[in-house]
């Protein structure tokens, strides 16, 4: 489901990233990149993906959901996804420019937030680097 958010990202000119939340085995949100439809730094698809959690949940706290998202999440993201106490988060791509779990930086491990989320990358990590680099490849 998030590789498909992902295709609906490029469908509209966005880099292709897409995320969903599952909540004790439910659907709960999906969502994918649309900075640049919405003129918005942040719309990133983990971004987009949380709020419409909380607001489907009614609670900014997601403690029992989890997060698929078909590229490491950046450092904005991780931040989003500590303050939404995540329990568990899959991300497909690894992103050696900006990703922040493992890539190029490792804040999921920082000893100073206050909680700590499961992670694991390489999900369906082909699929989904294809996507991004049929995606550039395309734009250049």
């Amino acid at each position: 489901m998030a590789l498909e958010q992902a295709e609906r990202a490029a469908e509209q000119g966005e880099v292709p990233v897409g995320a969903i939340v599952v909540c004790d085995g439910e659907l709960v949100a999906a969502g994918h990149n649309l900075t640049i439809t919405n003129n918005d730094p942040s719309a990133h698809a983990e971004i987009v993906a949380l709020r419409l959690a909380g607001q489907r949940l009614g609670n900014y706290r997601l403690p029992a959901c989890d997060l698929y998202v078909t590229l490491e999440p950046c450092a904005m993201c991780v931040g989003a996804l500590v303050h939404a106490r995540l329990r568990n988060l899959y991300y497909a791509a690894d992103d050696p420019k900006a990703g922040a779990v493992v890539s190029a930086l490792s804040l999921m491990d920082a000893s100073h937030f206050n909680h700590r989320i499961h992670h694991q990358g390489g999900v369906l990590a082909e699929p989904a680097a294809e996507l991004l680099r049929g995606f550039f490849r395309r734009r250049r």
